[in-house]
């Protein structure tokens, strides 16, 4: 159906892949138009292969626009043909951690004034028209500032894309904003997976991840299951910055997780569509007892 159109707004390269890329992976093979907006080049991510430790030299010069080929390739494991960078390639810059120094360079999108910020996702979504846009909840999933911005200016831009007082082009009303998440659930059952995997990862405490929902609070569950390939293909073309040994993978800090092939969301804004409890472990589905939407398109007309 291409009349379905999805926008995914995320801080970094391999952002993506690693919170929705199943979900992108299976509305792009579906027919579905999906638009993903990257809000920088990930210049102050770590490096964690050693062979490639010299992009770490010059951030700006190198690690950005190398990581700017990896997240094509990623595009291309995902099927997803239409990335911008948000205002072009390298308008802002990575912030780094909450707290670094970085987060003051006045190229930081930490430091990105927000209408205008707004104003650049505005152009996409006037241009793509989408029914239905993903990003993160206001702690920004983990606490980045990045994400944080993401998620400040994927509001506004939700807000003010149908008011003709702002920006250029025709105004356009999104549908469903949705915030990614995962169930606190979910995050035990692969905690307890994983220390029985024996990967090399280091295994963290639940209780002690910066992330993670209240079951009762994931309105939509995303069931991308047949996909999980092209979200680890993608994962891998991130070399730079995950380490992958499937289905488990791990960024700079060596602490395992589950590459999820099912992907989860809150309905942030909108009007939810038809739920129902998941399907039982016999019947192929993981025995979920919480009624929720199977489609971020569920319920637009």
């Amino acid at each position: 159906m291409t009349d379905r159109r999805l926008l995914l707004v995320h801080a970094h390269p391999d952002d993506e892949s690693i919170g929705t890329g199943a979900t992108m992976a299976k509305y792009a093979a579906e027919g579905a138009h999906v638009t993903l907006v990257t809000c920088t080049l990930g210049e102050e991510g770590e490096v964690i292969p050693e062979r490639l430790a010299h992009l770490a030299a010059d951030r700006h010069d190198v690690l950005g626009p190398h990581r700017v080929a990896e997240l094509a390739a990623a595009c291309r494991a995902l099927g997803v043909e239409d990335h911008r960078f948000l205002g072009g390639q390298g308008r802002w810059r990575d912030s780094g951690m909450m707290g670094a120094a970085t987060n003051h360079r006045p190229d930081a999108f930490w430091q990105a004034d927000l209408d205008e910020a707004a104003g650049e996702l505005i152009k996409v979504i006037r241009e793509v028209r989408p029914q239905v846009l993903v990003t993160y909840d206001a702690n920004g999933f983990y606490g980045h500032p990045d994400h944080i911005k993401a998620h400040r200016v994927s509001g506004r831009a939700f807000r003010l894309a149908a008011d003709p007082a702002f920006g250029e082009g025709e105004p356009w009303q999104i549908a469903k904003l949705y915030h990614t998440a995962v169930p606190r659930s979910v995050l035990r059952r692969s905690e307890e997976a994983l220390r029985s995997a024996g990967t090399g990862f280091v295994v963290e405490s639940v209780d002690d991840v910066p992330f993670g929902s209240p079951d009762e609070d994931i309105t939509t569950e995303i069931d991308a299951r047949p996909w999980v390939r092209a979200k680890l293909d993608a994962m891998r073309a991130h070399a730079t910055q995950i380490t992958v040994r499937e289905p488990w993978f791990a960024l700079s800090n060596d602490i395992g997780q589950e590459a999820l092939g099912v992907e989860h969301y809150i309905l942030a804004s909108g009007v939810p569509g038809p739920v129902a409890p998941g399907a039982p472990v016999e019947a192929g589905g993981l025995g979920e007892p919480h009624k929720r939407e199977s489609d971020l398109f569920a319920g637009i007309h």
